[in-house]
């Protein structure tokens, strides 16, 4: 029978391995896992993970939900590496939150970017908190909608904005931001327009990008002026990319055109409507076109307001040519569907007049 006889050379390799492999792999107690509970951690432990609550717990509700988050999660990170470095001395731990640290502060940077201040031109600002600030628009986006294809031009008192059936509807849209315009129509006072107006807003909205189309009316500066300037192509290529600017800006056209058939109820006209006051109010209820077409339909044009403010038969000469009709064929009317005009201006008698008369 084969002995081999051990040696304590031999054995005491064997020794040495097993007990490192024992301290570097705790053998757990047979009773209970954690028999010896390590003392807490120092305060600052705490402190962060308190700040990692309260980001998590921020509801999304809030308007600055996210940039207090990254708030959050950025100051538990700081307190994560100077508990590390200090108390733990753990430089895996002391690395991995200075990548998270970086990561929230730029996620942060950039969220605040986003909200800063957008700066808007002092020229500009009465047009944005009368016009688009009561309809929600950023001013990061009125920025650009003013920023890139517009200008700002200078009219002095007498100069011409639009002359009838010689200046292009098609070339650009306009907004006054200083002094006041006059419309008129064959020598005939229209209305004013005054700050925060569109300028030739009828127009745009009638023609719908027709080329060759003229003014019908003639807007002449009736003081210093101001206008911001869009070119008409490029600002409808602009909404075309932006629906919800698009959508703002057919709500303001059409505002301004009913605002505009209202103010021919001024009671600053000329001399000559002031005389007819009390039928002027007749006129809010028609489009600003159909008067202008009606003026220009009769040889005398006083007679022709007089008799298109009674209201008589003759409403149909709108669509009688005559030699002194110059109003454009192909500009298309504007679209109203309040009201038909023959249930507004039906054949009534002088008796029935005075039932409508202002008090």
């Amino acid at each position: 029978m084969n002995y081999t006889e051990s040696s304590p050379l031999a054995e005491s390799p064997a020794i040495g391995f097993t007990s490192k492999l024992e301290s570097i792999i705790p053998v757990p107690s047979n009773e209970t896992t954690c028999e010896n509970w390590r003392e807490i951690h120092h305060l600052v432990f705490h402190v962060a993970n308190v700040f990692f609550a309260i980001g998590l717990v921020i509801p999304t509700t809030l308007h600055l939900h996210m940039i207090l988050l990254r708030g959050m999660l950025a100051i538990g990170c700081s307190f994560y590496i100077m508990w590390a470095t200090l108390y733990r001395c753990a430089l895996d731990i002391v690395i991995w939150n200075s990548v998270f640290l970086g990561v929230n502060m730029l996620h942060l940077s950039y969220l605040l970017f986003k909200k800063r201040p957008v700066k808007i031109e002092k020229e500009l600002n009465g047009v944005y908190r009368r016009l688009f600030e009561p309809l929600l628009v950023p001013p990061d986006l009125f920025r650009r909608l003013t920023g890139q294809f517009c200008m700002i031009q200078t009219l002095t008192k007498g100069q011409t904005y639009a002359a009838e059936d010689k200046t292009s509807v098609d070339d650009r849209l306009s907004i006054l931001l200083k002094g006041r315009m006059k419309v008129s129509y064959r020598g005939h006072f229209l209305h004013n327009i005054y700050p925060c107006a569109f300028i030739d807003s009828p127009e745009f909205r009638s023609t719908q990008m027709h080329k060759g189309e003229k003014f019908q009316v003639t807007i002449v500066a009736d003081d210093n002026c101001r206008f911001l300037c869009w070119s008409r192509e490029r600002l409808t290529y602009f909404l075309e990319s932006e629906p919800f600017l698009y959508e703002i800006f057919r709500y303001l056209i059409g505002k301004d055109i009913t605002n505009k058939l209202y103010s021919l109820n001024d009671p600053t006209l000329n001399d000559k409507a002031k005389k007819l006051e009390h039928q002027l109010s007749l006129c809010t209820q028609i489009s600003m076109l159909e008067m202008r077409n009606s003026i220009a339909s009769s040889s005398d044009s006083e007679d022709g307001l007089h008799q298109f403010l009674r209201g008589t038969p003759s409403v149909s000469s709108l669509h009688v040519s005559s030699p002194h009709q110059r109003a454009s064929a192909k500009m298309k009317p504007i679209e109203e569907g309040v009201e038909d005009d023959d249930e507004v201006f039906e054949p009534v008698s002088p008796k029935t007049l005075k039932v409508h008369e202002l008090p």
